[in-house]
């Protein structure tokens, strides 16, 4: 049964990478991506990594979709003062 999830969630995190990649949006690609950094913090839970997915989802699904979307931010607020 474990199995089957580890499988279902590695699914669902490669589709959410390819919809990353294929999106016109950068605010949809940083959030996808956050998405799946989230997905692997789950995963790394079920695999009984406890501290690796406290980390991941600290680091890889909160802060860095944070400053991507400060930088985003930045970046868009710079094109109109141009």
């Amino acid at each position: 049964m474990i199995t089957v999830f580890i499988v279902v969630l590695s699914l669902v995190m490669i589709a959410a990478a390819v919809l990353a990649v294929q999106q016109k949006s950068l605010l949809s690609a940083v959030l996808l991506a956050g998405v799946i950094s989230l997905l692997a913090s789950i995963l790394y839970l079920v695999l009984a990594a406890p501290d690796v997915a406290m980390t991941e989802a600290a680091i890889g699904s909160g802060l860095t979709t944070i400053v991507f979307l400060f930088a985003l931010n930045k970046i868009r607020k710079q094109g109109k003062h141009d």
